[in-house]
């Protein structure tokens, strides 16, 4: 991708709430299942502007969130957020080198940077004994997606189902414990904001806004017309 095109993709993603589906019922749902203790050491792994940051503090009262991202805009994003917080640390960082102990790895929508095996395996020693990871993964619901949602996903060739994602997960020497498929209110979570940036940017946009503008419509446009062969699995996990 050229320069222009990344100034036109944070021109429109700049000051948005999150930067992609998610809404803290998931949060909540996830230490659940994993059993977070009210101290929990806590890492965001590439959170963003910090969508997640409050669910995650209140999931763990007595804990600390450790929030990282290796786009320093969404860092400064979550700073004017969280930046005075006294619990929780904002860095911007690599999630391929988490050092911890971390009693949750929570991760929305990014492990797949990684690849799930590679990501869960180098997480690994970042966790403690009890240690769990949270993460959500975009996958397949069905057998015969339809060529637009096909054409979409056509990039990410690892893109598999929830049987594909379960041997990813036990390749890496980890075992499922739940997963839960997120629901429509975390997509217009993301994409309601977006749609009304995109409203606001395109009068004045130039080509290259423009492309940009048009592919993320088109993106949620998708995910509308055919959210019932695709979406996010979030999905916890530790160590065998």
């Amino acid at each position: 991708m050229t320069d222009a095109y990344w100034d036109a993709f944070f021109q429109l993603h700049r000051d948005l709430p999150r930067e992609g589906p998610g809404e803290a019922a998931d949060v909540t749902w996830a230490t659940r299942i994993a059993q977070v203790p009210p101290g929990a050491q806590i890492c965001d792994a590439a959170c963003g502007p910090g969508a997640d940051i409050a669910a995650l503090l209140e999931a763990a009262p007595q804990g600390h969130v450790t929030a990282l991202d290796k786009t320093a805009q969404f860092i400064d994003e979550a700073r004017r957020r969280y930046g005075d917080h006294p619990r929780v640390t904002l860095r911007t960082g690599d999630m391929a080198a988490l050092s911890g102990p971390y009693d949750l790895i929570w991760c929305a929508g990014a492990l797949y940077f990684l690849g799930i095996r590679e990501g869960l395996q180098a997480w690994r020693g970042a966790l403690r004994e009890t240690g769990t990871v949270a993460f959500s993964e975009v996958c397949w619901f069905t057998q015969d997606p339809p060529p637009a949602a096909r054409a979409l996903w056509a990039d990410y060739t690892a893109m598999t189902d929830e049987t594909g994602l379960r041997d990813h997960v036990t390749a890496a020497g980890f075992e499922m414990l739940e997963t839960r498929k997120l629901g429509a209110q975390a997509w217009e979570n993301y994409y309601l904001p977006l749609d009304q940036r995109i409203a606001s940017l395109r009068p004045e946009a130039d080509e290259t806004l423009r492309a940009v503008l048009d592919e993320a419509a088109t993106e949620a446009a998708i995910w509308r017309a055919h959210q019932d062969a695709f979406g996010y699995l979030l999905c916890v996990v530790r160590p065998k």
